[in-house]
């Protein structure tokens, strides 16, 4: 069935208690259960739906969307974990099922994890494979060193945040180089840091150069204009300024610096302050 796993746009051939019967384009009918219709819908009156299949194997037309297509990636919360595979949620009444032979590791119930769609030629139906770098496309020759894109948060590791690009390639935010609270199914907007050899990118959180401290500078100004005095001075502790500003400390001299010379606030001995 070439609707499985799209959105279709699907004519109403009848109606019957249980709902519209919508023509398939290769022929045949699946259901739009009685749920999902408005009541004022006729017969050739054409619908946008979401096919897959119900808890029985039966192809079903349904009005909402999943959070990922047929072919697409999403980050998926595990509602049910099974001897044979996990049940993820992906906005819809059934949940997608992950087998366990398509586990890129042991799934825990309430954790996210990046799932891709697929589709089972066995059994046509939908199913999640975790196993997810199969997928991503090696080749990031298209990006460029400080290129700024959106990122999606699918995995801490010891050594960082791995980050889903453009839904397609793999990037990694460095855990020294995180000065702010990050959880798995964030998206938020990085910079290319550096293009890897193996396809991999690796990410920052700031631009490079000048624009770096001219964003920090900002953020400690938006602070001050609330607060209209910082305790933190040359002399904090590195986890001060992280816990008040959430930068290192680093970042935070050199965003001082700036605000100094451009005669934005003073330095006093035990902070600094709005001019």
């Amino acid at each position: 069935m070439k609707e499985l796993g799209k959105i279709n746009s699907l004519l109403v051939n009848r109606f019957t208690p249980n709902g519209a019967y919508l023509a398939l384009r290769e022929g045949g009918e699946v259901l739009l259960p009685k749920s999902y219709l408005k009541g004022t819908e006729k017969e050739g009156d054409e619908i946008e739906v979401f096919v897959y299949t119900d808890s029985e194997d039966r192809p079903v037309a349904v009005t909402n969307k999943p959070t990922a297509l047929l072919d697409e990636f999403a980050i998926m919360e595990a509602r049910e974990i099974t001897k044979f595979g996990a049940f993820m949620d992906w906005g819809l009444p059934k949940d997608l099922f992950v087998p366990k032979a398509e586990m890129a590791k042991p799934m825990i119930k309430g954790e996210k994890y990046l799932v891709r769609i697929c589709k089972d030629y066995k059994t046509d139906r939908l199913i999640g494979v975790s196993k997810y770098e199969d997928f991503l496309i090696k080749d990031t020759r298209g990006f460029e060193e400080g290129q700024e894109t959106e990122a999606a948060i699918f995995e801490e590791t010891d050594l960082g945040y791995k980050a889903l690009i453009e839904g397609n390639f793999e990037g990694l935010l460095y855990k020294n180089e995180v000065f702010q609270p990050l959880e798995i199914g964030d998206k938020i907007r990085v910079f290319i840091k550096k293009r890897r050899e193996d396809g991999k990118l690796d990410l920052q959180l700031l631009p490079r150069g000048r624009e770096k401290y001219e964003e920090g500078a900002e953020k400690i100004l938006e602070v001050l204009k609330i607060r209209k005095f910082l305790p933190l001075h040359d002399k904090s502790s590195p986890e001060s300024i992280k816990e008040l500003l959430g930068m290192s400390k680093k970042h935070f001299k050199q965003s001082i610096g700036q605000l100094y010379k451009a005669r934005k606030i003073a330095i006093k001995e035990n902070g600094i302050e709005l001019i």
